[in-house]
Parts: C-alpha cells; structure tokens; sequence
C-alpha cells in the first residue's frame, strides 16, 4: 500500500473525537476580511464587486450577508441631546426604492432629531396610511409626546401627528433640509438606492437590512 495519505481523508480526533480533514477545499474566511465586507456594505458597490475586492466566493458573501441582515437590529437607541428649555424638533421625509422589480415599490419613512441630527424614526414599506402609522410607532415615547415636526404635504401624516404640532413646508422653507440631504448621502452611498442601478435588493429582508446597517452607522459617527 502506497503511504501517501488522500488529502480529502476524514479524520478522527483522539482526545474529543472530532472528525477533521487534514487539507480542506474550503478555508475560513478571516476575521480582517469579513471585517472588510462590513465596511463595503456601506459604500456604492454591489456584493459582486465586493466578492472580488476581498476574494470570498460570491455564494459565501450571499449567505453572510443574509445572516447578517437578520440579525441587524431594527430599533434605534434615541439620544435627545437636549434639555427641558429646548424645544424639540422633528424633520420627516421618504424616498423610495423597489425590490426585485420598480413595480414593488418601498418606501422608506424617517425621522429625523433636528437639533442633533440623529435619525429616530424609520419604517420601510408603503406609502400610505399604514406607512405612516409605522414611522409614528418607531418614535420615542418623548418625541410623539413633547416634539414639533416639519413635514411635507402628504396627508398620512396630518392623519396621526398631533393637531398644533405639525407644521407642513415646501422644500423651499429649508426646514427639511437635514433630512432631505440625508437621503440624498442614502443614494450616493447605498448602490440599490440609485435611481438607475442594475444593483437592486431581490429580497425584502435585505433591502430592509441595509437601510437599518446606513442608519446605525451613521448614527454612531455624530457626536451628540
């Protein structure tokens, strides 16, 4: 018998009976390159561009990234950054994207803290009703109770925010332009965001991912 051992051989561990190959086909990915990925994530690119900038396999970055959207948080953490005296205001607005066809429509509801410029309310869906009644949910208790909210001339929300602490603006007011730049940073930086992008969300999970992985990280770089 040929003393050459088959590279593909399983074997058994003496000491906890785990059964390994001695030369797998497949290696880990590291945690420098799955660390890398995070960060593209967050840049322009689509996810074939990023298997080839790291070198994973385009199945394995697939399956990282839905598990990691999974797992993302869809809750925020609200900072007030302000005191008794101030008062607090709230900038409202929506863009839209689609998944898998511009005939499945998303639209993504946010909030914004005006004094801090922390987003502190989010929903993705419809645009309706329902969409808006979503976005109100997400609040912070303290904001649906005591905040004053620059909003445009969708009647959804004049349907739910208070009477008297709802102000309707044109674009031209100014009073929405932190969020209104915000969701332009959403199209410049997200890729399935662009008007005119071949690097659309084929699953919901995923495009409600990345909108919740922008947001956390761009709340995370203010100082407030």
């Amino acid at each position: 018998m040929s003393g050459k051992v088959c590279p593909h051989q399983n074997h058994i561990c003496k000491e906890c009976g785990r059964q390994f190959v001695l030369f797998p086909d497949k290696k880990l990915v590291p945690v420098e390159t799955k660390s890398l990925v995070d960060k593209l994530l967050l840049e322009r690119i689509s996810l074939a561009g990023i298997a080839r900038v790291t070198g994973v396999s385009e199945s394995w970055l697939q399956r990282y990234v839905n598990k990691k959207m999974a797992e993302i948080p869809k809750t925020i953490e609200f900072k007030s950054g302000f005191t008794q005296k101030d008062i607090l205001l709230v900038e409202c607005d929506e863009l839209w994207s689609f998944v898998q066809n511009k005939e499945n429509k998303q639209w993504v509801w946010l909030a914004m803290n005006q004094q801090t410029r922390q987003i502190i309310g989010v929903h993705i869906g419809s645009r309706g009703e329902d969409g808006a009644r979503c976005l109100w949910n997400s609040l912070p208790q303290v904001c649906k109770d005591e905040a004053f909210y620059y909003i445009d001339g969708h009647p959804a929300y004049g349907a739910l925010i208070p009477t008297g602490r709802h102000i309707v603006v044109g674009k031209e007011s100014g009073k929405t332009s932190l969020i209104e730049r915000f969701n332009n940073t959403i199209r410049q930086r997200l890729s399935r965001f662009v008007r005119k992008t071949l690097s659309f969300s084929k699953k919901i999970e995923n495009h409600i991912g990345s909108v919740w992985l922008f947001i956390h990280d761009y709340n995370a770089s203010l100082r407030i």
